[in-house]
């Protein structure tokens, strides 16, 4: 196996000139570093990453830290889906990925540097991580560089990469109340995660601009799954049998939702408008096909490692990015039912 020492005597230049030539150094001469580079693939040299390492104190390594991974979570694809995005862009700079899931159990034997440390990364991506996760206070704290995706905290180590929510949901609720819909019912997600927070306030933002009042006893929490929405929405739908539209904060959760009003004998959409959030490949498989809100999920993970990779590499700029979504119209969603409930069911 070639070494250094063979691509120097082959090219006529010291083992230093190599070493800085193939680790990218700017001292080197353009014309050199060609030639030296040209020799390597000569001799099909594949460098000693755990010597460059050393050297150079960084392994080109980045971990996606992904808190509270379920099976639950499979029929959503989002952590594959942003995966996805952070392996292509970490390969086109690169850079290895590696995947690593922690939970509260895990978080009370080893703390986040710890956690770091042993997987031996520059840099950290964290997926699912809750406003009351003990985590957070130490990401914030650290010093090793990390993209937050959908947590909006930013300083010079941290960054974060999100979806405009708010303007997301006043979108999805926009459309109902076009529709002709004015008891719009929501299946938010937790109080412990930002995105409930925000695509709150665009149900809320979108009400008020129509000059319908906010009703709280129309809002209710699923937990982001299909399984607590469905529960929900009956809870809901009994209790205010008015309500002609729900927007749901994700689509797992507006298939509960229709699960239920099917078990109630309403007709989707009917007697009632359902729009989700997320464009899961599913929504578009349902039965009726789910109107909702697209957000690009692999893309939060390509520009999440594009800020990771640029504050690791000392790049300056912004280290936040901020996506847009659209609106995708299908069937789940229709001008608003002729008939009326006065009466509450028991």
């Amino acid at each position: 196996m070639a070494t250094i020492k063979d691509i120097a005597k082959h090219a006529g230049v010291s083992v230093t000139t190599v070493s800085r030539a193939l680790n990218g150094y700017s001292d080197v001469n353009e014309k050199t570093r060609e030639k030296i580079k040209a020799v390597a693939r000569e001799l099909q040299y594949s460098p000693n990453l755990l010597a460059r390492s050393l050297v150079m104190k960084k392994t080109k390594t980045i971990g996606l830290l992904v808190s509270g991974m379920r099976i639950e979570g499979s029929k959503d694809n989002f952590t594959y889906e942003v995966l996805c995005g952070i392996n292509d862009c970490a390969g086109e700079r690169g850079y290895d990925l590696i995947l690593f899931s922690t939970n509260s159990e895990q978080q009370q034997q080893k703390t986040y540097n710890q956690l770091c440390q042993e997987r031996k990364v520059d840099g950290v991506i964290l997926q699912g991580i809750k406003t009351d996760d003990p985590y957070l206070k130490e990401v914030v704290e650290s010093d090793i560089p990390c993209v937050l995706v959908d947590i909006p905290i930013e300083s010079d180590s941290v960054g974060y990469v999100t979806t405009n929510n708010k303007q997301g949901a006043k979108i999805a609720v926009d459309h109902l109340i076009e529709l002709g819909h004015r008891q719009i019912g929501m299946i938010n997600g937790h109080e412990q995660a930002f995105v409930s927070k925000q695509r709150l306030q665009g149900y809320q933002e979108a009400l008020d601009q129509a000059k319908i009042d906010y009703q709280e006893q129309y809002v209710v929490n699923g937990s982001f799954l299909e399984s607590e929405a469905e529960v929900q929405a009956e809870k809901l739908l009994h209790a205010h049998p008015e309500i002609t539209a729900v927007f749901c904060a994700s689509d797992l959760m507006a298939l509960g939702a229709m699960k239920a009003a099917r078990r109630m004998g309403k007709r989707i959409p009917d007697d009632l408008s359902v729009a989700g959030f997320d464009n899961i490949m599913l929504a578009s498989y349902s039965s009726p096909t789910l109107t909702t809100i697209a957000q690009d999920r692999y893309q939060i993970g390509f520009e999440s490692a594009i800020l990771l990779i640029d504050m690791l590499e000392g790049k300056d700029g912004t280290h936040k990015k901020v996506l847009k979504t659209s609106l995708v119209k299908r069937e789940s969603t229709q001008l608003k039912p002729t008939r009326s409930f006065s009466t509450k069911t028991t």
